[in-house]
């Protein structure tokens, strides 16, 4: 059994959060249904790839995985008809469209909501719904980097004299999607409970705002705001990157007994004296950060891991290869192999972060092929009730107050 084996999700999302919300539901063992526009999701087209032959690159297959793809074209009614089937049997639509766009084909939340009551119906957009909070900028598009740019996010991130700097992963569409996927997790739970369907609606530039809502602290209790500070933290010392003689290592010696195992590691028992307290090495910060990184320059990477590891959270800023060969990625699981279509070679991709004793998430299969499931899911949706229970006698239940028929 898997957490979610009985939920079944319409994906309407494109690019890269919602993507990635949902394959986070098919991990956990939904069924995830991907409706993919005519020509399909634009970023299946997106490098690398690992051949001229593929028919998607790395993009699409690194947050696809386990769904199964349907082609509908929202101008046709046929298709259109197509879908409104499908919800009838479904658990949960998502769609990350501009505000207005599933009204122009008759399919917002309050229609399909009329063919299935428990539905829940997830919007994910740049900045909200009116349904659950109005916002003049609602009728603009929106991407990862905008995202990042209004919600504080850049302008906290990069060196205290350099330019704001956007982080480099796409955390504006992924925090947003892991926000998207608690979201309808939660009103599953209430649905569940109720036999109540709801609209859910999580915005990219809102949870910047949660991102960085250190900044947004501080400004309430300081009356300034944040200047950038590059690998250091504004209120914790040490907390920050140091450059050895062949790498960078970060040290984060914020309790005292982590800072009484630096000094003494550093030959400087004083400083437990002199620097007893949290406030005491915040206030000297720029003298002691000095003479750390003098005592770092001096050693290797692996020097000052052996020296500090155990005693003083530490460790070496890797890059990816680096993390390739780390021991602790191979035994989590976090690298897996996603088949290629039409051969026997595989691709590494990023493994689930999501860890559970008894109900496992399992990585998926490879991302879909456009259109790959169109024969399965429209002729399976054409069944009845009886021949359904027969196929899928996990997936059809008695409709009561607290579940229904799927």
């Amino acid at each position: 059994m898997s957490a979610l084996e009985d939920v079944r999700v319409l994906d309407l999302t494109r690019v890269l959060g919602g993507p990635y919300g949902t394959m986070l539901l098919a991990d956990l063992g939904a069924d995830v249904i991907k409706i993919e526009p005519p020509g399909g999701d634009f970023v299946r087209e997106t490098p690398p790839f690992h051949s001229e032959d593929d028919e998607f690159g790395g993009y699409f297959q690194s947050i696809n995985r386990g769904k199964r793809s349907l082609e509908l074209d929202f101008t046709e009614e046929d298709d259109r008809a197509d879908f409104r089937s499908l919800v009838e049997k479904a658990d949960v639509v998502v769609e990350n469209f501009r505000v207005g766009t599933m009204e122009k084909f008759g399919l917002e939340y309050e229609r399909l909501a009329e063919i299935n009551p428990q539905l829940v119906y997830a919007s994910m957009r740049g900045f909200g719904d009116p349904r659950t909070g109005s916002s003049p900028k609602q009728a603009e598009p929106a991407f990862d980097l905008v995202a990042q740019a209004l919600g504080g996010v850049m302008h906290q991130t990069g060196d205290e004299d350099g330019p704001p700097t956007k982080v480099g992963f796409g955390v504006g569409d992924i925090f947003t999607g892991v926000l998207h996927t608690v979201n309808i997790l939660a009103a599953l739970h209430y649905r569940d409970r109720t036999g109540v369907g709801q609209f859910v609606d999580t915005a990219m530039y809102d949870a910047m705002v949660s991102l960085a809502e250190r900044a947004v602290y501080q400004h309430s209790y300081t009356g300034e705001v944040p200047k950038r500070r590059g690998n250091a933290h504004p209120t914790l010392f040490p907390y920050n990157a140091f450059e050895a003689e062949d790498g960078y290592i970060v040290i984060a010696a914020l309790g005292d007994n982590h800072w009484r195992g630096l000094c003494e590691t550093m030959g400087r028992p004083e400083w437990v004296v002199d620097y007893p307290h949290a406030n005491d090495r915040l206030a000297n910060r720029d003298q002691l950060r000095a003479e750390i990184e003098d005592w770092v320059s001096t050693r290797t990477t692996e020097e000052v891991l052996s020296a500090l590891e155990g005693d003083v959270p530490c460790g070496p800023v890797q890059d990816i290869s680096d993390v390739y060969e780390c021991e602790h990625t191979q035994r989590r699981e976090m690298l897996v192999e996603a088949e290629l279509p039409h051969t026997d070679e595989t691709v590494t991709i990023a493994g689930t972060p999501i860890k559970m004793t008894k109900t496992p998430p399992e990585p998926g299969d490879r991302a879909p092929l456009l259109d790959e499931h169109r024969s399965e899911l429209l002729e399976t949706d054409s069944l009845s009730k009886t021949e359904l229970e027969e196929i899928y006698p996990e997936r059809v239940e008695v409709s009561d107050s607290s579940s229904h028929e799927r």
